[in-house]
């Protein structure tokens, strides 16, 4: 019994390592996607932070997904927007991700 529980998180453990692996992987283009912003609505409260859309591989190329409202997950944190980042192969997408101020 104690075995098959091992070899069960095993594969947990081994099917989200490869889930996170892929979603991380970067897609190198040659043109960036067309932009379009979002409608901004009324922010929930004066402490939501904006995040702009961002990028998300899928497919082999890039798809928009929308900009929402978010509260830093620390007091004093701020949101780094996303950026493309140039490369020989291209340019990729690094997604926006909060930072201490």
């Amino acid at each position: 019994m104690k075995s098959k529980v091992v070899k069960l998180a095993f594969l947990v453990l081994l099917m989200v390592g490869a889930g996170t692996m892929a979603a991380s992987a970067q897609v190198y283009v040659s043109v960036r996607p067309v932009w379009r912003p979002v409608a901004r609505p009324v922010a929930p409260s004066p402490r939501h932070v904006w995040i702009d859309e961002e990028w998300e591989a899928r497919g082999g190329t890039y798809v928009a997904v929308g900009g929402h409202w978010a509260m830093p997950p620390h007091p004093g944190w701020v949101w780094i927007p996303g950026h493309w980042v140039r490369e020989r192969r291209g340019e990729y997408w690094r997604r926006g991700h909060w930072a201490r101020r």
